[in-house]
């Protein structure tokens, strides 16, 4: 296996940024055994400048997943078990931390993050098998972690709106986060599981700047859209915190205040942050987008950033991962916590662990088979 980079080159590639993506490359992922590199042997008609690069489809296949719940024993982060409907994610967060996930695949954490996207079609089944496990103890479901529940495929699929259903007939608290007003689709089944005390939800605002939004995350609901969804699942009784994730030092970071008070106006009662962090693939992805989008300032950012990561361009120590250390992680924390008190928005800051668990119920109706027959398709297919 080639090591893999930690720094990546301040060399923005040929193509150039697409338009509506977050990564500038499709970066090799780390467990690739043979190394590929850009050459020019002559042959390729190169693109006028003042073309922009082709746009890129997006394609979304169906996964029959062997298991749903995914859980974790990290002390930092506020859930144990957590459901995520699909693999890879359309809103292309240049920042995400999930993007090395498809080096497993075999597929590139950049590009292919982004535009190869899987959907866990049998989820709703899965669940309900193990919800009906005798064994089964529930704790709260943090829905849409590592990649985006409602991103845009989400309208057609429906995957998870089919888990909401599962989880209210069972009683089962859960939380979701998202960075999409499609969450607004679902206000009738989470609004009654709200009023049972069995449901919260967050939207991750990173910016009020519609400019850096649309390279930063491009296909995610646009800053003021976000925050007029925080509005609506407010008014339908749904208890809903600001995710301020990632801060990052000079693109975002002006913003902290700002963004507390958009979301203290729009009806948010709690709020919690993360500073940027660039595990594996992200680093070498991050820096590209830096300098494509950002290079009077691309530097800046990156000696502030490794300030917070003693020295380092990522730590991913547990005490530290999240929220950095030294002066400048300090700095953050003292102007969110002010601000956060200022606005009365520190009443529910572990959000996820306020849902009481004692009202669920096992299913009624529990599948004998995990495959959908409608989704026959991605099964394997017969040899003749």
């Amino acid at each position: 296996m080639l090591p893999f980079p930690q720094k990546s080159a301040e060399v923005v590639p040929i193509d150039g940024p697409i338009k509506g993506r977050g990564a500038v490359t499709n970066i090799q992922g780390r467990y690739e055994v043979n190394g590929r590199e850009r050459f020019d042997d002559g042959w390729t008609v190169p693109r006028p400048k003042d073309e922009a690069p082709a746009p890129l489809k997006t394609i979304v296949t169906d996964e029959i997943a062997k298991t749903i719940l995914s859980r974790n024993t990290s002390p930092d982060i506020p859930f144990s078990v957590s459901l995520n409907p699909y693999r890879g994610c359309e809103h292309g967060c240049i920042y995400c931390f999930a993007r090395p996930t498809h080096a497993y695949l075999g597929l590139s954490p950049g590009l292919d993050f982004e535009s190869r996207l899987f959907a866990k079609v049998n989820a709703a089944d899965l669940l309900r098998r193990e919800l009906a496990r005798p064994g089964y103890v529930p704790e709260n479901i943090a829905i849409g972690v590592n990649t985006d529940a409602y991103q845009p495929c989400e309208r057609e699929r429906r995957i998870t709106r089919e888990v909401l259903e599962v989880l209210g007939e069972c009683n089962h608290p859960y939380g979701l986060i998202t960075k999409s007003a499609l969450i607004e689709r679902d206000i009738d089944l989470i609004a009654p599981m709200a009023e049972k005390g069995l449901v919260c939800a967050a939207i991750t605002l990173t910016t009020l700047d519609g400019e850096i939004s649309r390279t930063l995350e491009p296909r995610a609901a646009a800053p003021a859209r976000r925050l007029r969804a925080i509005r609506t699942l407010t008014e339908a009784g749904i208890p809903v915190s600001v995710s301020v994730a990632p801060i990052i030092p000079f693109v975002t970071e002006p913003e902290i205040e700002r963004i507390l008070g958009a979301a203290k106006d729009a009806g948010a009662v709690g709020a919690h942050y993360t500073v940027l962090r660039m595990p594996w693939e992200v680093n070498p992805l991050f820096q590209q987008w830096l300098h494509a989008h950002f290079p009077d300032r691309a530097q800046r950012v990156m000696n502030r950033i490794r300030d917070m990561r003693g020295g380092k361009d990522y730590d991913s120590e547990f005490s530290k991962r999240m929220t950095g250390e030294g002066i400048w992680a300090d700095l953050i924390r003292q102007r969110f916590t002010k601000a956060v008190k200022r606005l009365g928005l520190d009443g529910r800051m572990s959000r996820f662990n306020t849902c009481d668990p004692s009202q669920f119920r096992r299913p009624l109706v529990v599948p004998k088979s995990v495959v959908k027959p409608e989704s026959s398709k991605a099964a394997q297919m017969d040899l003749f």
